[in-house]
């Protein structure tokens, strides 16, 4: 039995849209195969895409609420299509096509008629500026394209399929049943032409009869500036080609971004840490530090604690979709104390230490001191 998707990423039924999201990204940075080589650990990464895939969109959950794994599940491998419900359809058109052969006529036309490309999916890695600034990615592919030397037919140039004999065209065949309750037709695909309606005498040889062939194909993906891990792009019509005339499926390109050494990132805000010497914490300074920008000027106010906190305005994260509007680059201070000093240093601090009682009552600098010393983890 398949898991309960909401149990696969670890939420509740009635958790939203954002916390889904959230749920997802946590639990594809713990499993993707680069990172964890685990045993097991591809599958249930696969299985974390699967239930992102279903719970991400509002109609297809609503779908999975409703119906569970049935109602979600489909032979393209898209989104699946409540009108067309696949074997669910073959057992209501067995047993009611005594009263109505409407559901027969439709499903054969659907088989016989033109049928629309697979969808495809591809997982992209992504650096962490390429993330926050986005920009241009070439990528490999490999789908199905209709062949060029027979237009798709599947026949040999100058010749045609033909209408299938065994079925005369619908790509099924029916099989009447008759039991105490009264009769009952059987309908099941044509073993003969597979449920084309047609069957080709003198095949392709560039494609064997089959209409497409396997293509590598480069492509350029633009990736938006701000996107995250679990951001999904899809490009139109670049997954596998239709059949006889149908159009093609969709390219659904999966975003991972990979971690950083230096930055973290907190929404559309970007963060760091840095170290300081407790001279510069007393005192104050000013120095360049590194942000996704370069480096850029970090004013260090005098008397700053460890664990301070400073800010960068408008260096973060573009927001994605309104790349105008910036984060802020969030700075955590830390105060490297030297485990030796020298000789003068020393003398100094002695100095500053036995001014520490008379001053404390004033605020002086042996409570800045203290404040520093103090707090250091």
């Amino acid at each position: 039995m398949a898991r309960d998707y909401y149990e696969i990423l670890g939420v509740d039924r009635s958790t939203d849209k954002e916390e889904i999201k959230r749920a997802y990204r946590r639990l594809a940075r713990k499993y993707h195969p680069d990172v964890n080589k685990e045993a097991g650990a591809d599958e249930r990464f696969k299985e974390i895409n699967r239930a992102y895939e279903v719970l991400s969109e509002p109609e297809t959950r609503a779908r999975y609420d409703r119906f569970g794994e049935a109602g979600v599940s489909s032979g393209g491998g898209g989104s699946p299509d409540m009108g067309d419900m696949g074997g669910f359809a073959d057992i209501f058109e067995s047993f009611f096509s005594g009263f109505s052969n409407t559901g027969q006529q439709q499903q054969a036309r659907r088989r016989s008629g033109p049928t629309r490309g697979e969808d495809l999916r591809f997982d992209l890695k992504l650096e962490f500026r390429e993330a926050v600034f986005g920009g241009e990615k070439q990528i490999k592919i490999s789908h199905l394209e209709t062949c060029g030397t027979c237009a798709g037919s599947g026949a040999k140039p100058g010749t045609r399929p033909r209408t299938c004999g065994t079925c005369s065209g619908t790509g099924q065949v029916r099989r009447a049943t008759r039991t105490p309750f009264g009769s009952f037709t059987q309908v099941s695909t044509c073993p003969t032409c597979n449920g084309t309606g047609q069957t080709i005498e003198d095949k392709c040889e560039s494609c064997n009869g089959l209409g497409l062939n396997q293509v590598t194909k480069k492509l350029k993906i633009t990736i938006p500036a701000g996107v995250d891990s679990g951001t999904r792009l899809r490009v139109s019509s670049e997954g596998d080609a239709g059949q006889r005339g149908g159009p093609s499926g969709d390219l659904y390109v999966y975003l991972f971004v990979q971690a950083d050494n230096e930055f973290e990132r907190e929404g559309i805000n970007v963060l760091s840490e840095i170290k300081i010497s407790y001279l510069q914490a007393i005192l104050g300074d000013k120095i360049a530090i590194n942000t996704v920008d370069g480096k850029k000027p970090l004013t260090i106010p005098a008397g700053t604690q460890s664990d301070t906190v400073l800010t960068l305005e408008g260096l973060g994260v573009p927001k994605l979709g309104n790349p105008v509007a910036r984060g802020d680059h969030l700075i955590r201070i830390k105060i490297d104390i030297p485990t030796k000093i020298g000789n003068e240093e020393r003398e100094v601090l002695e100095k500053l230490k036995e001014k520490q009682h008379g001053n404390a009552a004033k605020g002086g600098i042996g409570d800045i001191l203290g404040g520093i010393f103090g707090n250091q983890k």
